[in-house]
Order: structure tokens, then C-alpha cells, then sequence
């Protein structure tokens, strides 16, 4: 897949957070599911600025489900961009970039006792198939080439290694957790690294 992107559509929503310009990113002239950037109005991109990548979680950005952080980390990441005057990439990566068929199916390993990289070893996947070079062509594209990331994934940062644009601060992304997604962070945190307390 072509990692360059090119800008397809914009518009100004209004959302519970405030409004932002949602401007459509494809790759590919046959993509039928754009990643998206979230830009604050006010944004300065000459200034640090704030911004958060977000891989789509169906489950848990739409229907807000208690077995993983997702929906909560959108939330809390959508009110920091507001008060920062940041910016949020939404990628189309759901799953860890295995789907959402394949996820539910590492739903169901779950619930046999898997936790949620050996459900999806189980299921003949590597445990991450994302990647954030799209965020950094989105980035370009915007002329943002300072950022401080709302993140707790190190993969992410990582990213930006090779990248000319500068990442001067991580800034925690933790939210509450609850009975149904104690072992998932656990396992975020002991097997994928995540930077959580």
C-alpha cells in the first residue's frame, strides 16, 4: 500500500469537545476508508503542537466497550486537544491492523482465557501489524513539525526516528480502568511495552 497521502475532503464539525476541521486522507484512489485528521481551529503550526494518533477501535471509539481504553482514551485525548489547540490522527488500523472480523474472533480467545496477543498468535497474526507513517505524511502535509505526543504506546514515538518532524514531549494518555480490561492493560504494559503505571 502507498504510505503517501493526499487530501480528499474537509469540513468544519462541531463536536462535544468543540469544533474542529475534519479533513479525509486516502492513499489509494480504490480506498473506501480514509484516515482522518482532527485540527483544531486555532492551531498554530509553527508552535509545539498537541497531538494524539489514534488507531480505530470500533468497539471501544464507537460503542464504547469495557474491554479495552480505547473509546476513554479518544475522549480524554479529544478534551486535551481542545484546551491545547492540538490536532488528532484517527487511523484506519482496527485490531492491531488484523480487523474488526479478526478482532471479535480474538474477542472469543479471550474468553477462553487468551490475553490479547496470544489470541491473536492464536489466530495466526503477529501481535501489531500497525504502522504511523500515514500520521507523519498527514503531519507534512499540515507544515506540523513539532509535536508533543498524548501516548503511551512506544511504537509510536518510534515512529518519528527516521521523521523530520520533532517530538519534544510525551505526554501520558491514562484513563480509569474497569473489572473487564485489567488484563488487557496488563498485558499493554508487561508484553507490548505500553508506558502505563
Amino acid at each position: 500500500m502507498n504510505e503517501k497521502v493526499t487530501k480528499e475532503a474537509e469540513a468544519i464539525i462541531p463536536t462535544d469537545w468543540g469544533s474542529f476541521k475534519i479533513i479525509a486522507y486516502k492513499s489509494d484512489v480504490s480506498e473506501y476508508t480514509p484516515d482522518f485528521a482532527l485540527v483544531h481551529p486555532g492551531i498554530d503550526p509553527d508552535d509545539i503542537v498537541t497531538l494524539r494518533i489514534h488507531s480505530e477501535c470500533i468497539t471501544g471509539d464507537l460503542f464504547h466497550s469495557q474491554r479495552c481504553d480505547c473509546g476513554n482514551q479518544l475522549d480524554a485525548a479529544m478534551k486535551r486537544i481542545q484546551s491545547d489547540k492540538g490536532l488528532l490522527i484517527y487511523l484506519r488500523q482496527e485490531g492491531r491492523g488484523i480487523g474488526i472480523i479478526n478482532k471479535l474472533k480474538a474477542y472469543n480467545k479471550q474468553d477462553e482465557g487468551m490475553d490479547t496477543v496470544e489470541a491473536n498468535k492464536a489466530l495466526g497474526f503477529k501481535t501489531d501489524y500497525r504502522n504511523y507513517r500515514k500520521a507523519l505524511h498527514i503531519l507534512e502535509d499540515l507544515g506540523i513539525n513539532k509535536v508533543r505526543v498524548l501516548t503511551n504506546n512506544p511504537d509510536k514515538l518510534g515512529a518519528f526516528d527516521d521523521s523530520k518532524i520533532k517530538i519534544l514531549g510525551r505526554i501520558p494518555l491514562e484513563v480509569e480502568s474497569n473489572k473487564n480490561n485489567e488484563r488487557y492493560l496488563k498485558t499493554k504494559k508487561e508484553s507490548l511495552g505500553h508506558l502505563l503505571k
